[in-house]
């Protein structure tokens, strides 16, 4: 009785991990439609998105615009384009702050929060799951 119980509970977890990460779908880092910016490296990305820069190439202005902490996506982006869990991603701006060097992008609710505030200002940057590109923004980078 015990095994099988065990055996359920393992199925389960393993049955719910695995909906969770096909139901998450393909990231894209989004920008306005009106934006130059057509394409992104990954490692430029990280440095906006981490506050070492605040460009874009070429110049213009840069304002990384995040899903709020404990979304899927938010974790999903930071792992895959910075290498960074949550717990290093919060350690990161804790010291970011406190030294004075730099604030962590605004958040937002979700991704079609992020999308309408993106496509309305050309100056900023987030991703959103690629099933939720719509005319308005356009990827600049796929998140792998």
């Amino acid at each position: 009785m015990r095994t099988s119980l065990l055996r359920f509970a393992v199925a389960a977890l393993l049955a719910a991990a695995l909906g969770q990460a096909s139901a998450a779908g393909e990231l894209v880092v989004i920008v306005s439609a009106r934006s130059p910016v057509s394409t992104l490296r990954q490692d430029q990305v990280a440095d906006i998105f981490l506050g070492q820069i605040a460009n874009f190439p070429g110049g213009s202005d840069a304002v990384a615009i995040d899903q709020s902490i404990g979304s899927p996506e938010r974790d999903e982006f930071y792992s895959k384009v910075a290498s960074k869990t949550r717990p290093l991603i919060k350690a990161y701006w804790t010291k970011m702050i406190f030294t004075g060097r730099g604030q962590p992008p605004q958040e937002v609710g979700n991704a079609q929060a992020v999308r309408k505030l993106v496509a309305d200002n050309p100056a900023l940057i987030g991703y959103i799951d690629k099933a939720a590109l719509d005319p308005s923004v356009k990827a600049v980078l796929v998140v792998h």
